[in-house]
């Protein structure tokens, strides 16, 4: 048993699994109409992944530009259509794919940030390619940008290895990579929960702020709870999703929050993900549910677009219909709500989507 619970590196992160659940406990107990649910659906989107070719990617893409809008006959308590986030890969860049994908932000229904996958990298051989994808990305009209012109963004590291998190060094390469981020305009990395990948932290189901050495690797082990009244500008946030142990039948399930092929959305999974409870210490009437998936692998793809996708949006539609309003968002938003939050603002959170980093220009247009 121990050497299973081991394989699944329970290890890294059941100590604060369990603070968390008696954090839970102690939060405040919330009815309808009080608990505002934020749900934002974060895809390492990789038209290219498993070694497809151009031509194979740009079907995955076409996949998504057609069928994604039909699901604008499911509305949030705002009236605003399933809201996706593409973390696309920059080292997979073909115009076709950001122009596409372009498309579908223009109509609302998501925006574009940054994914990446390296490896044997440092600072100083990675940080000008990043600075050379964001250029590329805002050609074709994605990512924010201050009043300074600088750019704004959020960042999903591949293979979860922020901040050189492996002990063998692998797909990165780079300790101070949070650093790094930071200093380009990375506000929020949202690359965790990666259990059971030994990258993950015991950070459970919190949004924080890494308080560690962020010159080190695996910096983001530390970190301050994000909390009403507190807030830091000198650093990006982090806004993990959930994880947890959840009832799988008569068994137990690692729940994640990836969405699959073969592990598509379902009722008890949504409620699994609420139930976390994820918000700003003393905001808990917030709560933020952030998962992600790969969806442009053809059997997820099928999974979302399809009955896996309605399923998904249905039962979050019951969610919304039992009295807790739903808002669908993209990192953007669900990290200037928090920084709302943060700030001590309160009810209506739909009021502080655009709080501090506005919308892309796509969306402004």
């Amino acid at each position: 048993m121990l050497a299973r619970l081991r394989k699944k590196n329970l290890h890294t992160w059941l100590r604060d699994y369990g603070r968390h659940l008696v954090r839970r406990a102690r939060a405040p107990h919330l009815g309808g109409g009080e608990r505002h649910v934020l749900f934002a659906l974060c895809d390492h989107y990789e038209p290219l992944h498993g070694g497809a070719t151009v031509e194979t990617g740009q079907t995955r893409v076409d996949a998504w530009a057609q069928r994604y809008p039909l699901l604008d006959e499911f509305r949030d308590s705002n009236g605003r259509p399933p809201r996706h986030g593409f973390f696309f890969p920059g080292e997979e860049y073909h115009p076709y794919f950001l122009d596409r994908l372009a498309e579908l932000c223009r109509a609302g229904f998501g925006e574009v940030e940054l994914h990446l996958h390296h490896d044997g990298d440092t600072r100083a051989t990675v940080e000008p390619r990043i600075k050379e994808h964001l250029q590329t990305f805002a050609k074709h009209g994605h990512l924010s940008r201050d009043a300074k012109g600088n750019f704004q963004w959020a960042f999903i590291h591949g293979n979860w290895s922020l901040a050189n998190g492996r002990p063998d060094g692998r797909w990165c390469g780079v300790d101070d990579e949070l650093e790094m981020l930071h200093d380009l305009g990375c506000y929020a990395d949202l690359t965790f929960p990666s259990a059971p990948d030994v990258c993950q932290p015991d950070k459970v189901n919190q949004i924080f702020w890494p308080t560690g050495d962020l010159s080190k690797a695996r910096c983001y082990e530390h970190g301050d709870r994000a909390r009403v009244g507190i807030a830091y500008e000198d650093r990006l946030l982090m806004i993990t999703g959930p994880l947890s142990l959840a009832r799988k039948g008569l068994g137990i399930r690692l729940e994640n929050g990836a969405i699959t092929g073969s592990d598509p959305p379902t009722p008890d999974r949504v409620k699994t993900w609420i139930d976390q409870g994820i918000h700003v210490a003393g905001r808990p009437e917030w709560v933020f549910v952030k998962v992600h998936t790969h969806g442009a692998i053809e059997a997820t793809a099928e999974s979302l677009l399809g009955e896996g996708g309605r399923a998904l949006h249905t039962a979050l539609a019951d969610v919304r219909r039992g009295g807790s309003p739903v808002h669908y968002v993209t990192a953007r938003e669900m990290f200037n709500v928090a920084r709302a939050a943060m700030a001590g603002k309160s009810g209506d959170p739909s009021d502080y989507f655009d709080y501090i980093v506005p919308p892309p220009p796509l969306a402004r247009a």
